[in-house]
């Protein structure tokens, strides 16, 4: 099969290509790298800036690029903007592809229409990056992504996308709930894939314990970071001989994996049900996963026994103490470890991932 990947977030194309290489399969990614995380591509299509001159040479990049995305079996779309331009120019590239290619997928991984949609309908979602129950969450990048997805060009775009092409790919249950309600005809729910290290992670119990957490300035509150550092600082002022404090700032991803390997547990994705592909990362690396870990989540996934997850509600007082109870019960850690490495070889192992996507994508 010959298989087009356009788009990155947090490595999933990428590790989905490596996958179907080790099948057999011929596979080009085309992606700017996810920003700065600087993630692998066969095709750079990284913009440099959104000023005039900048924007014509990316242009004239993705002109140039066309005549080499034709003839593909399947094209997959991280998203229905998958170029880093405006919505309005998304309907010409998809337009191009769905000609030059037999089958066009659309992937519910991130950010779009829907997700946002379900968000603010604070019945889909307990809680979400959108919602606290009945509530819906305010701050300015919550307000803006609002504003930018849930009417207007982004929001036509996906819509037609999503029910101009030949099937949807969800990756968290959260992105599949949320495609369920208007696409169930052609929504499949794939977990995200994760190449696993070769790691035995140590039996020893870790004294004192190194928490991990990656922080991205303009995303703190919209994530949770802001209420998980406080917890976990408030935890280090309070046990200072059982705590390190690692913090990734926009670093690049394999300073990421280097830090990753120096830390026995990740704090990652406050509002989710779902372990995301940085917390899967950890996990196949032995890492504790302090997160979204939901029962709706192991449910979907088909998970019936191992909870390597220490799942939290999104509230200071329930990640201070959840995190307090890790701290206090240290002899905990190593089985959670093994865990969680065991967790991804079931669900998430990237051959296992690729064949489920070619077994979807050939479906009639």
């Amino acid at each position: 099969m010959k298989v087009l990947l356009i788009g990155e977030y947090s490595n999933v194309h990428w590790t989905l290509a490596e996958g179907l290489r080790a099948l057999g399969h011929q596979v080009t990614v085309v992606s700017d790298g996810d920003l700065w995380k600087d993630y692998p591509r066969d095709i750079n299509l990284q913009r440099k800036s959104l000023g005039r001159w900048d924007t014509s040479q990316y242009l004239l990049r993705i002109e140039g690029i066309l005549p080499r995305l034709k003839g593909y079996d399947v094209v997959q779309l991280i998203n229905p903007i998958f170029f880093d331009l405006k919505a309005e120019r998304m309907w010409r590239y998809y337009s191009i592809l769905r000609r030059n290619n037999r089958r066009v997928f659309l992937g519910a991984f991130g950010m779009d229409h829907y997700w946002v949609k379900a968000g603010l309908d604070c019945k889909t979602f307990r809680y979400s990056d959108f919602n606290m129950g009945k509530e819906q969450r305010h701050s300015a990048e919550i307000d803006f992504m609002v504003k930018d997805w849930i009417s207007g060009p982004k929001k036509e775009i996906n819509a037609f996308i999503a029910h101009d092409c030949n099937g949807i790919i969800s990756g968290l249950y959260e992105y599949h709930m949320s495609y369920l309600p208007e696409y169930a005809n052609k929504l499949q729910y794939i977990p995200f894939p994760i190449q696993i290290p070769d790691i035995t992670p140590s039996p020893d119990i870790p004294s004192p314990i190194r928490f991990f957490i990656g922080i991205q300035k303009t995303r703190n509150e919209y994530k949770g970071t802001d209420i998980m550092l406080s917890a976990l600082e408030k935890l280090k002022q309070d046990y200072p001989e059982k705590v390190v404090i690692k913090r990734a700032e926009n670093i690049p991803f394999e300073l990421y994996e280097t830090m990753l390997d120096q830390s026995d547990v990740l704090l990652d994705q406050l509002y989710s049900y779902t372990p995301a592909m940085n917390g899967l990362l950890a996990m196949s690396r032995g890492l504790v996963l302090v997160g979204g870990g939901e029962p709706e989540h192991y449910k979907l996934l088909g998970e019936s026994e191992l909870r390597p997850i220490i799942n939290v509600q999104p509230s200071f007082e329930d990640v201070y103490c959840k995190l307090l109870a890790l701290i206090l019960n240290p002899e905990r850690i190593p089985q959670l470890k093994r865990d969680s490495i065991e967790y991804i070889r079931r669900h998430h192992e990237y051959k296992k991932v690729a064949q489920q996507y070619v077994d979807f994508w050939s479906k009639p």
